[in-house]
């Protein structure tokens, strides 16, 4: 399977609808985006995708229209249903929930009220879940395992809203980007670039970083409005460069493969239940499980779940942090990992024999150290204290295998 990163170049401004033009131009099939949203329970509207160019650059001009008005009210939990009662994948399923989680968040504390009573638009949220769900499974299909963002636009003025006049960016937008590392570049153009929706997504899938990349497909995502620049979205679709070290003056190689890793905030799990949790995950095969604690919202402490495992394993152990734990929703990435080249070997002591791990960059040993079982069996047999037989097998090592190099 090939692994994609992709680079959204946002400087004209970011929305659902430009984002997932882009990925249309860069090849996710119209077709896919049908069968993926025809699996979701919701009805009402209609897909355009057409040809568009403004000044000399091509792309694609995506929309959804909207057929009938009479959407229900929809709150996160009814989000949540709705998702769930489709045929998605387990990780668009989280993922797409997780996006919607985080805007309502961001509602609620602009509008100083719960998660739980933030009420999202009769017809907004269905285009909201539209280009979410469109956005999440073309990052699925087109198999990107991360997406990295430019500086966004800082744009004055106001917007007008059931509400009101509201500023923008909204006060949703940037609550939702604040806690990121997004940079913001200040421009004349007055009216809204960065929409909630665009935002939201941003704040969940990409990093605000400039990566290394081999481009292999450009797409062009195209909004309507009128600027001195082209409206729209640029996606770099393609491979990372992969890092070679040069060292005095030989080259060190380290190995590399893919991984997932699977994270959530969790706040509401005692210890008991959380150790339990790591205990299944490690049962179901995770590679590592790691708990951090972190501060939320109204001063809440919480704890960050990290789970590393094999790309394959992600979307079933992500499926068992759901129905293990309190968490609503889980955020998983398929990344690059470096690693050292490791082996064992058997060495003799003074005290007997025992394991040596051996960590290698290209050719060159980089480190050793002795088995802690083996070491544990000596001092255990030799009734010596574990600290001397590490003493004695450290100094066995340094003779044997790094001064011999």
């Amino acid at each position: 399977m090939v692994q994609h990163i992709a680079y959204l170049d946002c400087r004209a401004g970011v929305s659902g609808h430009t984002l997932l033009g882009a990925l249309l131009d860069a090849g996710f099939a119209l077709d896919d985006l049908r069968r993926a949203l025809a699996s979701v329970p919701v009805q009402g509207y209609q897909l355009k995708l057409n040809a568009y160019q403004e000044q000399d650059v091509r792309g694609s001009l995506f929309d959804v229209m909207l057929t009938t008005a009479d959407q229900p009210v929809r709150h996160l939990s009814d989000v949540a249903a709705v998702l769930q009662a489709s045929r998605l994948s387990a990780r668009v399923q989280a993922t797409s929930l997780a996006i919607f989680r985080r805007i309502a968040e961001a509602e609620a504390v602009v509008h100083r009220t719960s998660v739980d009573a933030v009420r999202f638009p009769k017809i907004g949220v269905l285009d909201m879940l539209i280009s979410i769900v469109g956005v999440v499974s073309a990052v699925e299909a087109l198999e990107i395992t991360q997406l990295y963002a430019s500086e966004l636009p800082l744009t004055t003025g106001h917007i007008s809203t059931a509400q009101g006049l509201v500023p923008v960016p909204t006060p949703a937008t940037l609550e939702l980007l604040r806690h990121t590392v997004a940079s913001w570049k200040p421009t004349s153009v007055e009216g809204e670039l960065v929409t909630p929706t665009g935002a939201a997504i941003l704040a969940e899938l990409a990093r605000f970083e400039s990566p290394a990349i081999a481009i292999e497909r450009v797409g062009y995502g195209f909004g309507r409005k009128k600027l001195p620049w082209p409206d729209c979205v640029r996606l770099y679709l393609g491979h990372p460069h992969v890092a070679v070290v040069d060292e005095t003056p030989a080259t060190v190689e380290a190995d590399t493969d893919r991984v997932a890793v699977i994270e959530s905030h969790i706040d509401n799990m005692s210890g008991e239940l959380l150790g339990a949790l790591m205990e299944h995950l490690l049962s179901a095969g995770a590679l590592d499980v790691s708990y951090t604690p972190l501060q939320m919202k109204k001063n809440r402490p919480a704890t960050l779940l990290t789970v590393i495992c094999m790309p394959e394993d992600g979307e079933r152990l992500a499926l068992v942090v759901l129905r293990e734990s309190s968490t609503l929703g889980v955020r998983i990435q398929h990344v690059q990992r470096l690693k050292a080249w490791r082996s064992q070997e058997l060495i003799e002591t003074p005290l007997g024999a025992l394991l040596v791990k051996i960590k290698r960059l290209g050719s060159r040993i980089v480190s050793a150290s002795p088995e802690y079982e083996d070491c544990q069996r000596l001092a255990r047999e030799r009734d010596l204290p574990l600290a001397e037989v590490y003493e004695v097998a450290q100094r066995t090592i340094q003779a044997t295998i790094l001064d011999t190099q």
